[in-house]
């Protein structure tokens, strides 16, 4: 919306801009400097003012003059800087309220872009200059210049990314002429002292070749000027950022030699001072931080260096423990191979077997048939039907018997087991309740009141007088002895002559059952040698080897589980049960007794 109240001058110089030529332009604009300074700064009139030179297109006007070359032109380059000096005083403090984005996206970044860009012309123009008078004209202009980017970005804080990414900035900063180049500095030094944070928003390329540059210029210049300029931006580059100091201790590893050495007692030192104490807290850091990261290293190398020594002394033992395996899988895989051939021939046997059990049947049923009247083969027939029928049952019966044995013998193991460890149990928590008893306090029995004792004695008297004792004489007595000492005596010496028979038949039989033993795994006749023979002569050889056959079963049953010997805790270790021995050896001879 157009504003109802305009200043005529604005006006007029809008019509006079529009219709003059490109020559004139520039000189027409500098009347803007006039309508400006006409109301104070920051007031509500200069804010006006501003607007409408923005609505008037006048702003834009005096960024895209910037470009011209004011060689030929009236009043020379000092119209630029003052051309310069006027827009950025436009800009700052202007609020536009329509389409806000093409002033603040468009217009401020290519102002900046132009004020650039006439910076590095008067730069160009000043090194090629010979009289002084040109030099310090241009030097003034580039200062202006200068001053003006400074109080632009200054208004408006986000323009400083903007100079730092423009290539124009880097192009001014990389100068060798002492006057353009602190100039350029004093320009980076507003900018941190603006935003201190922008060198970590801008891209690492750029923010190295600044400091690059700042670098080089403290390591080839020889001018206190520069050296200060440099000296002091480094130091508000450090101050602004601990990640910043990082990178200088990082990527100019010399820079604390050169300072100390080429500008210590130039007029500086205490920026210099505090310089390099940033440079030297940083690098006692990283000091610290890599003669930490060398311990750990050392601490890491000791322990690789002792998990290898250990891993070598068990390898030898990782291998026997390997081959123990392999050798087992192997021979496991063997027997299973072995086991699945006997059963193979074992069916073919039974196979071939069932074949002649048929072919002599059929025979047989022949040849009977034969033989047999013909009125007697219905009852040959069911003769045979009957014994085929009793055959079956018999069959049927055994398998179930034995099936049936195997389903109790299964329980019973589990009852046993059961027992042992609740007898275990009921023998531990007796124990314990034992030793709480010991160890708890005697209490003194309560003593028994006159009433409780004549109650009692009465009770003592009244049973002896119902239950008297019965009266024996002394001979009596000694009659009773005797025969009890006869009949004593009898049944030991009765119990001797038994237990040397049954020793004598146990014998016997474990004899009988060791020539079995002997006999079903001897060889045949064809394959018997002059040691075989030797075996069954002689009986030292059946008995040696019967005893080495106890003493692997009592080491075995030394070494059975905890689970397994639990009901033996409380029993003598010589003493080994029966039972335990049959277990794991059905029907063997042990020390005189056979065990069924």
């Amino acid at each position: 919306m157009k504003p109802v109240a305009v200043d005529s001058r604005i006006l007029a110089l809008a019509t006079q801009v529009t219709e003059g030529s490109d020559h004139d332009v520039p000189m027409l604009l500098l009347k803007l400097k006039e309508i400006l300074n006409s109301t104070s700064l920051g007031s509500k009139e200069s804010q006006k003012i501003k607007q409408d030179l923005y609505y008037y297109n006048l702003v834009q006007y005096c960024m895209l003059v910037l470009k011209q070359d004011y060689s030929r032109l009236p009043g020379g380059w000092a119209t630029a800087a003052q051309l310069s000096e006027i827009l950025s005083q436009c800009c700052v403090g202007l609020e536009v309220k329509e389409d806000p984005e093409e002033f603040y996206n468009k217009l401020l970044p290519s102002a900046v872009d132009n004020l650039l860009f006439l910076g590095r012309r008067l730069q160009a123009r000043f090194i090629r200059a010979i009289k002084d008078e040109e030099k310090s004209e241009f030097l003034r202009c580039f200062r202006t210049v200068t001053d003006a980017i400074c109080w632009l970005f200054g208004g408006h804080i986000q323009l400083t990314e903007c100079v730092l990414q423009s290539n124009h900035f880097l192009q001014l900063l990389i100068t060798d002429d002492v006057e353009t180049a602190t100039a350029t500095m004093s320009v980076l030094q507003n900018i941190l002292r603006v935003n201190s944070s922008v060198l970590l928003h801008v891209d690492e390329k750029i923010l190295h070749s600044v400091l690059d540059e700042l670098v080089y210029k403290l390591s080839s210049a020889t001018n206190p000027v520069t050296g200060n300029a440099a000296t002091k931006l480094l130091l508000s580059v450090a101050e602004s950022h601990p990640q910043l100091v990082e990178l200088l201790s990082t990527r100019y590893k010399g820079l604390r030699t050169l300072l100390s050495k080429q500008w210590a007692g130039k007029g500086f030192d205490r920026n210099l001072n505090q310089l390099l104490d940033f440079l030297y807290s940083e690098s006692c850091r990283k000091g610290e931080i890599q003669r930490l990261h060398q311990a750990a290293c050392l601490i890491q190398a000791v322990w690789r260096g002792f998990q290898t020594r250990k891993r070598l002394k068990t390898l030898p033992k990782a291998v026997t423990a390997l081959q123990r395996s392999f050798r087992a899988k192997r021979e496991q895989e063997l027997q299973h191979l072995k086991r699945l051939k006997e059963d193979e021939t074992l069916r073919q046997q039974l196979q071939l077997q069932r074949q002649r059990a048929m072919r002599l049947f059929h025979e047989r049923q022949l040849t009977l048939l034969e033989i047999v009247h013909a009125g007697q083969v219905d009852k040959h027939i069911q003769e045979m039907e009957g014994k085929a029928a009793l055959t079956i049952q018999r069959h049927w019966r055994g398998y179930r018997a034995r099936r049936k044995v195997h389903q109790q013998r299964q329980s019973l193991k589990q009852y046993k087991a059961a027992v042992i460890i609740q007898r275990a149990a009921h023998k531990f928590l007796g124990k314990c309740q034992r030793k709480r008893k010991a160890l708890s306090p005697w209490k003194e029995p309560k003593e028994l009141t006159s009433a409780q004792k004549l109650a009692l004695q009465q009770k003592v008297d009244d049973y002896i007088r119902l239950h008297p004792a019965s009266q024996m004489s002394e001979e009596r007595s000694k009659e009773l002895h005797l025969q009890a000492q006869e009949k004593l005596a009898q049944y030991l010496l009765r119990s001797s002559l038994d237990r040397r028979a049954e020793q004598r038949r146990e014998a016997l039989l474990a004899q009988v059952n060791t020539d079995m033993e002997l006999l079903m795994s001897a060889p045949s006749l064809m394959e018997a040698t002059e040691k075989d023979l030797d075996v069954f002569m002689s009986r030292s050889i059946p008995v040696a080897c019967k005893a080495r056959q106890s003493h692997n079963t009592m080491l075995k049953y030394t070494r059975w589980p905890w689970w397994k010997k639990l009901g033996d805790e409380f029993m003598d270790d010589d003493m080994i049960s029966d039972d335990g021995l049959n277990t794991e050896f059905g029907t063997l001879f042990i020390g005189g007794s056979k065990s069924s």
